[in-house]
């Protein structure tokens, strides 16, 4: 039997990430939220006065920045603490404090972005002109008007703001049946040996070379949530008529496009992506048959999705080879680069090894005061070591924004958030390519990037598409049952992977347990984000300091500029 996962109180200090940078102590954090219930009175005395003067409006941004702050210091702290432990009843308290704050904060501020909106176009120039400070605030007043046609008045604006908690509510219930209530039985492998099964070793076990432990991981996944279809389906479903509630009042023609419009990016993205990896489905369906051909397997199922092609090849890389290898594959990006990165590493940043009841998979936190944090669940393997110069590109992406932009514009939207993840990635995959003169190792890990090929553009793109049939479905009223995700998510998988794959009936089930379907519209900007990075890899690689400079300015620019604008900048580099 393999070692039991520790529980959260077992986990060393050392491998976990210092919450204390952003609260001392639970008791600091429970003064902070008092201090906060303090906002929403502070806002409202604004109301009804913001076309008043210039110096009111410049008073009432500058209130809404440091709200923005100290709400997500509250917010992020309860959040990154419940994620050590799902399980714990007094994280999900904490963090439900958190949200109700919130919600009485945009409540108690809805007004604004109407009264902001009537601002007649001549007076806010003469505002401009008035007060130079507001020059500041520019793009994000220009963010607001740009929404005139979707917003609603006061009263509905502040009833909208209040059904926020209700309204993430699927996304909780999910996450917290995903991660804390679901338990998987052991499995065994070809001998008859036992092995621990979670949601952070699944994958690591689909990945195993024995065929009967793969095969068993994944029946017994899918079996347990086969067991719990209908009411994962009911929670998605609820999911999506909040989408199509908002979308509703606020005047746009679906959700795909209510969801776009607040990060200013085309719909046409969307479908171009689906029907451009409809044209090169080819591509796809060759890389499954060489799968099929080097495994020697008579039938390739969706078990044989994840272990590496490359036979009798296991390169065990510890987190502390990691960190090595990461930082010598971006110092390409310059010193300042990796003495941030350094400090990632050094200060307790992250938040390493899997614990009972914790988070699976991994993310960085995006918030950026004091710093951000990373959440793995790190195993001694190649694939986490790409994980972890993917969130810390995510986590650096977040500092020099935060270091380079005004509070008001700091913050980078989700299209333009899975560039530099990925340009760590491709940096990380060259320089290991570069080191090694071994053919079963070159050969290894250019599957490994084939697989990220595959993974990100093709499957991301499938689950995109799986989303928008969802939203369709939402829209025209029909409720997503359990049969009808698992019919059109099966037909889907079989047109991505095409005949060489076998489709097993258990993988009609894998949408229950992706959490990204709960992020509204937001996979496809992995695989947009994967074809901008490569190129601007391949470029830094070629091309040196120029390129460099130029990428680092991108990485500080926050929201200064829209998504597009943003992607054409890029496309220069």
């Amino acid at each position: 039997m393999e070692k039991r996962l520790p529980k959260r109180s077992e986990v060393k200090e050392e491998f976990t990430w210092n919450l204390k940078d952003i609260f001392e102590s639970d008791e600091a954090f429970e003064e902070a939220l008092k201090e906060a219930s303090a906002y929403p009175a502070k806002l409202q005395a604004f109301e009804g006065r913001l076309a008043g003067s210039a110096a009111t409006l410049l008073e009432f941004l500058k209130l809404q920045d440091e709200i923005s702050v100290n709400l997500g210091k509250l917010y992020g702290y309860s959040s990154l603490k419940s994620d050590e432990d799902t399980g714990d009843s007094d994280g999900q308290i904490r963090k439900g404090k958190a949200m109700n704050i919130y919600v009485a904060i945009m409540g108690a501020g809805s007004f604004g972005t109407p009264e902001i909106i009537d601002i007649d176009d001549a007076v806010l120039e003469g505002f401009y002109k008035e007060q130079p400070e507001l020059e500041v605030y520019r793009r994000p007043l220009e963010q607001i008007r740009h929404s005139r046609d979707h917003v609603l008045g006061k009263e509905s604006e502040m009833i909208l703001a209040r059904v926020r908690d209700v309204a993430g509510s699927p996304d909780r219930i999910g996450g917290i049946l995903r991660n804390a209530d679901i338990k998987f039985a052991d499995v065994t492998d070809s001998e008859g040996k036992a092995h621990p099964l979670s949601s952070g070793s699944f994958v690591l076990l689909e990945e195993s070379a024995d065929r009967t432990l793969r095969e068993n991981a994944f029946r017994e996944v899918y079996g347990k949530y086969g067991s719990l279809k209908n009411t994962l389906a009911a929670i998605l479903d609820a999911q999506f008529k909040q989408l199509v509630f908002y979308s509703e009042m606020r005047k746009y023609g679906s959700t795909l496009e209510a969801s776009l419009d607040r990060t200013e990016v085309p719909v046409t993205v969307y479908h171009n992506l689906i029907e451009a990896v409809h044209r090169n489905f080819d591509k796809m369906y060759k890389y499954v048959a060489l799968r099929k051909k080097l495994l020697g397997v008579d039938e390739l199922h969706m078990y044989d999705v994840y272990v590496p092609i490359v036979s009798d090849y296991d390169k065990k890389i510890t987190f502390e080879e990691a960190k090595t290898v990461v930082k010598e594959a971006l110092s390409v990006l310059g010193p300042d680069y990796i003495e941030i990165l350094e400090q990632g590493f050094g200060n307790r940043w992250i938040d390493i090894y899997e614990n009972e009841g914790k988070r699976s998979g991994a993310y960085s936190s995006g918030m950026s005061y004091p710093h951000p944090y990373v959440l793995l669940n790190h195993k001694d393997n190649l694939d986490s070591c790409f994980t972890l110069a993917h969130e810390m590109g995510h986590a650096l992406h977040s500092f020099h924004s935060t270091k380079n932009q005004p509070v008001c514009t700091s913050d980078y939207v989700i299209f333009v958030a899975e560039v530099a993840s990925t340009v760590n990635e491709v940096l990380l995959m060259r320089y290991l390519l570069s080191k090694s003169q071994d053919k079963k190792e070159r050969a290894y890990l250019i599957n490994h990037f084939l697989e990220q090929f595959k993974s990100t553009v093709y499957r991301q793109t499938m689950f995109a598409e799986f989303e928008l049939m969802m939203g369709k479905m939402a829209e025209e009223g029909t409720t997503l049952t359990a049969d009808a995700l698992c019919a059109k998510y099966h037909e889907l998988n079989r047109s991505y992977f095409g005949p060489d794959m076998i489709s097993d009936e258990e993988i009609s089930l894998e949408w229950a347990r992706i959490p990204h379907f709960f992020y509204n519209y937001y996979v496809f900007q992995y695989a947009t984000g994967f074809s901008a990075a490569v190129a601007i890899a391949e470029k830094i690689l070629s091309e040196g300091r120029p390129a460099v400079d130029a990428y680092k300015k991108f990485l500080s620019s926050g929201s200064s500029m829209d998504p597009i604008s943003l992607q054409r900048s890029r496309a220069s580099i």
